[in-house]
């Protein structure tokens, strides 16, 4: 088992991804975003050949892996109706690079669907299994969120995904279910249950996020928790797993003092990084006790 978390929750900087990952002890970030000097922040398959160069050897200098990608690839920004060229490119830079820093798994969507959707069109299975075919070929392996996209739906449509994506593998948020709606019955659509989705898609599961979230209901959104403080079943998520034999990667999403995809969300640079170190901590305590 390896804990590690995505890196720009710490902070933009691979600078401080790089100290957080080490003050915790961890070997590995999930990378996403990005920022190198002299660029921009951008997703690790989307910044130039410069700047990777310059995080290639930064990552190699400290002695830090790269687990997972945290691609965009066909993610909540991206419906099916996005041109499929758009994709295939951030496939065509993910490659490579991956394979540069020895990285085996890359986290993957499924295009957002829209708001009265209640099924998958047999486009999105078509394009998903393309880019897993595409990944599989190199001898990568790619993991799909349960997240605001098709495959997030519900667990009947993670299931349905599965089924016809063969080699398609998923990584499981544990909060993401609690402000998802469950789009397999009829509406109005409650939300989903992270235990009930979790049962299922625990087989499939190569990869486990720990995020942490409590319905509010005067917001009409959720608030985001330290792990195990909030409605996301993480301990009990963690001990059914490793009851289970699961051993392998652990990574966290603290959201807590910015949310990635909430364009009105920020903090300062020091803030994301005590908040995700904290984070970290409170994330081996729990695994300590789940073990135990």
């Amino acid at each position: 088992m390896e804990l590690m978390g995505i890196g720009d929750e710490a902070g933009g900087k691979l600078e401080t991804q790089i100290r957080a990952t080490k003050e915790l002890g961890w070997k590995s970030i999930e990378m996403r975003g990005v920022e190198v000097e002299g660029f921009a922040k951008a997703n690790l398959h989307e910044i130039p050949d410069a700047a990777f160069d310059i995080v290639e050897a930064k990552l190699k200098e400290n002695g830090v892996g790269v687990y997972a990608f945290g691609s965009t690839i066909m993610n909540w920004q991206k419906t099916v109706e996005t041109p499929f060229d758009v994709t295939l490119g951030e496939v065509k830079r993910a490659i490579p690079r991956m394979k540069r820093l020895g990285t085996q798994f890359v986290r993957v969507m499924s295009f957002k669907p829209g708001e009265d959707e209640d099924s998958i069109p047999a486009l999105v299975f078509e394009r998903v299994k393309e880019v897993t075919d595409l990944f599989l070929a190199e001898g990568l392996q790619p993991v799909h969120e349960n997240c605001m996209n098709y495959g997030g739906m519900s667990w009947r449509h993670a299931e349905e995904l599965l089924e016809k994506v063969p080699g398609l593998k998923w990584v499981f948020d544990t909060a993401n279910p609690i402000f998802n709606a469950d789009r397999s019955g009829a509406k109005p659509w409650g939300r989903q249950d992270p235990w009930e989705f979790w049962q299922h898609m625990k087989p499939h599961t190569a990869h486990i996020h720990i995020k942490d979230c409590t319905w509010n209901d005067s917001k009409n959104d959720a608030d985001y928790n330290f792990p195990g403080e909030g409605q996301g079943r993480v301990e009990d998520i963690l001990k059914d797993a490793f009851a289970s034999g699961y051993d392998a990667g652990i990574s966290i999403e603290p959201h807590m003092v910015v949310v990635f995809h909430d364009t009105g969300s920020a903090a300062s640079e020091e803030d994301t990084y005590q908040n995700y170190v904290e984070y970290g901590r409170r994330l081996e305590s729990l695994v300590r006790s789940a073990k135990a």
